[in-house]
């Protein structure tokens, strides 16, 4: 009896690795939905509507922009706060200094240059030959002339002195009442008026 007693004992383990082998069976289909769960989730989404649509803003946000909007209004949109200008510390002001380029035109703007229009000839049209200008030559040694409306007493003066090659001491104009301009030139004591007034033709 102790013999058969002896044989049954090493049946026990087998039983448990019997058992053991369909646990670990168990297992291994567990594992594989895991991965087959992690792919799902890597995969991209699709964009909607609802995930467009942005989150309504809290209660503390709003009642923070409602109190700047009030206080914006209490200062006032033209305020200095408001502005954040600076502060001027001198009296004067000068303009910012900018990047000034030269200018490189690629094509002259003028075909021809222009001519000068107020010449000697277009400044002095002709001289006076009344009798009070005659007086003026004999008297006051002045000649008179007529001249360009838009002529001054300097470029008066320059064009009789090149045209006649004398020396002009003082020159006055006025406009009469046509609408002509008239120049009493009166010469330097070197040259005498009647000889010019000779030379001109006026006499």
């Amino acid at each position: 009896m102790s013999t058969k007693e002896a044989t049954p004992k090493p049946a026990a383990p087998k039983k448990q690795a019997a058992a053991k082998k369909p646990a670990k069976k168990a297992v291994k289909p567990v594992a594989k939905k895991s991965k087959l769960a992690s792919t799902k989730t890597k995969a991209p989404k699709v964009v909607t509507k609802k995930t467009l649509i942005k989150k309504a803003p809290t209660k503390k946000a709003q009642v923070g922009k409602a109190q700047q909007a009030a206080k914006a209004q209490t200062r006032g949109a033209h305020s200095l706060v408001a502005k954040k200008q600076k502060w001027m510390h001198s009296v004067h002001w000068h303009k910012p200094r900018t990047i000034k380029s030269p200018k490189n035109p690629k094509y002259p703007r003028k075909s021809t240059p222009g001519r000068n229009r107020m010449d000697n000839h277009a400044i002095i049209k002709h001289p006076l030959t009344t009798e009070s200008a005659m007086k003026k030559i004999e008297d006051n040694n002045t000649l008179v002339f007529i001249t360009d409306i838009k002529a001054n007493k300097p470029q008066i003066k320059r064009a009789v002195e090149k045209l006649y090659d004398i020396r002009c001491m003082k020159v006055n104009t006025l406009i009469t009442p046509d609408g002509r301009k008239k120049a009493y030139v009166r010469l330097t004591h070197e040259f005498d008026a009647l000889d010019v007034a000779n030379k001109i033709g006026i006499i």
